[in-house]
């Protein structure tokens, strides 16, 4: 297949295929950067090739030209970072509860009101967003203490099934609990170098911030820090 005909049909695994080497791969994202007046940062390079070693990481990007689809990665990389959580401004559900939920809560809990049974819901769906915002705070602070151990996040999905890469090819998924992965998020690391790493332990409580501050002979990683 020519190189013509690879791009035809454009992604991540296409440029990667057409590219002659790592350098050659990475050279389409900085002239690419280059026509926006971007430069192609260390986070950008670390990120882009954990993609060209790990194809099958790549993100679900396609575009018509290599150019078009690195500006692609770069916006949505750029617009998450911009949108993180931190710079939200928060609202309250807006979701209507399904009815039988009240149902299901009356019959284990004879006796209560209709006000106590929306409250109990509202409440329900305050902590379901709650721990969704959690998440998100955990990655945010990570990526501000990793970033002095060669770590960077991975905004806006800027390569699958992967929250950091490190300088040094190594590749983290974080999760806020043991129990919070589903069942894809864990298939995914076979046959991948990926390593994982929960906050809590589900089953005891007990965090696991000992994990980052034995690695690095520090104490900056803990739940008061998280919390500044």
């Amino acid at each position: 297949m020519s190189k013509r005909e690879i791009f035809e049909c454009l992604n991540f695994d296409a440029i990667i295929s057409a590219s002659s080497s790592e350098a050659s791969f990475l050279k389409i994202f900085e002239d690419a950067f280059s026509q926006q007046d971007q430069l192609l940062l260390e986070a950008h390079r670390t990120i882009l090739t954990a993609c060209y070693r790990n194809p099958g990481l790549s993100p679900a990007l396609k575009a018509n030209t290599p150019e078009m689809l690195a500006k692609a990665w770069l916006k949505k990389y750029g617009d998450s970072y911009e949108n993180r959580i931190s710079r939200r401004i928060l609202r309250t559900p807006s979701t209507v509860a399904d009815p039988i939920v009240s149902i299901i809560i009356n019959a284990r809990l004879i006796g209560l009101t209709a006000e106590h049974l929306e409250q109990i819901k509202y409440a329900h769906r305050l902590s379901m967003s709650a721990e969704n915002i959690q998440g998100l705070l955990l990655e945010e602070f990570l990526a501000e203490q990793l970033a002095d151990y060669g770590w960077y996040c991975c905004w806006g999905e800027s390569i699958r099934h992967v929250d950091f890469c490190n300088a040094d090819g190594s590749l983290l998924q974080i999760k806020n609990r043991s129990n919070s992965e589903n069942s894809s998020s864990s298939r995914v690391r076979i046959n991948q170098p990926i390593e994982k790493w929960h906050r809590v332990d589900a089953k005891t409580g007990f965090y696991r911030w000992s994990y980052f501050n034995k690695k690095y002979n520090t104490d900056r990683f803990s739940e008061q820090g998280k919390r500044i």
